[in-house]
């Protein structure tokens, strides 16, 4: 499960529901900084058990170079409502298309980034349609199904989902949490924000996590695909995922001619775990882009 750093916007940022073609999705909207110039719009999408708020590091070290960041709830996600139980709206052709109504919504081609689940998502998009789309950088997000380890976790979790509350499961995955895992969320954001974390829990929908964890564990490999796409990529990751492992990723960039970005002291949240080493590295990315262009 994903920590992020704070559940409060950063200053300058605005949370409120996008309107698009296929309904209304909860985002914070960070704009460029005041007396810098802008250098485009990035759309975030989160990844399996996350939402918007795991993009707040990234939204100040990107405004001031230029970028305006606009961090999304996915259908079902935290905040962006959805169906309780019913799983075909959840399948990853539907939250593609809720991607590019997103996209579509904000105006103007957008460089897009997912973070793990939100990468294949993103990655599925793409190739629906490249053209509301300057670039794609796929975050600690890899070329097919995840991990055998990882695979085993989210069929429990999809197992408990079946027979628990969403309360019931919150309450048993802390129980099962090692002790320097809670000492380590209390410094990261203290007692408050493990509250968060439990009211993003219980907001996002139990058939949006069944139906995801069961695209992460049986997801096939379309990179090949991918690399037919007219847009340039970006493979980032920390030093150490579970989830992918790096090799995988180094050999994804390959295929994809892809810039590949490693950030030293993170795991597989790079966003959350060295923002600043993040955005700097992004924002690289995105200007090079746009001398390219």
């Amino acid at each position: 499960m994903s920590r992020p750093v704070t559940f409060v916007p950063p200053p300058g940022a605005r949370a409120y529901s996008l309107r698009t073609a296929r309904g209304e999705f909860a985002v914070v909207d960070a704009p460029a900084a005041g007396g810098v110039e802008p250098r485009g719009v990035v759309l975030l999408v989160p990844g399996f058990t996350g939402s918007k708020e795991d993009f707040n590091p990234l939204h100040v070290p990107l405004a001031e170079r230029g970028y305006r960041t606009v961090a999304v709830d996915g259908r079902g996600q935290h905040e962006s409502d959805g169906p309780e139980r019913d799983e075909s709206a959840y399948a990853q052709a539907e939250l593609a298309r809720d991607l590019l109504a997103q996209a579509e919504a904000l105006g103007e081609p957008v460089h897009l980034l997912g973070h793990s689940l939100g990468g294949q998502i993103s990655r599925a998009a793409t190739l629906v349609d490249h053209t509301p789309f300057r670039s794609l950088t796929l975050m600690a997000s890899g070329p097919a199904q995840i991990s055998e380890s990882q695979q085993q976790r989210v069929k429990l979790l999809r197992d408990a989902l079946a027979v628990m509350t969403m309360a019931q499961v919150w309450e048993s995955i802390q129980a099962m949490e090692p002790p320097e895992e809670t000492a380590t969320a209390e410094l990261d954001g203290g007692l408050d924000n493990r509250e968060d974390l439990r009211r993003r829990w219980l907001s996002t929908k139990p058939a949006q996590l069944i139906a995801t964890g069961r695209q992460l564990c049986a997801e096939p490999d379309r990179v090949g695909e991918l690399a037919a796409v007219p847009l340039r990529f970006h493979v980032m990751s920390g030093v150490l995922d579970d989830t992918w492992p790096l090799v995988l990723l180094d050999e994804m960039a390959v295929r994809l001619k892809a810039r590949r970005t490693v950030v030293e002291g993170a795991g597989h949240s790079p966003n959350t775990d060295r923002p600043t080493a993040t955005a700097r590295a992004l924002a690289d990315f995105w200007d090079a882009e746009a001398i390219r262009t």
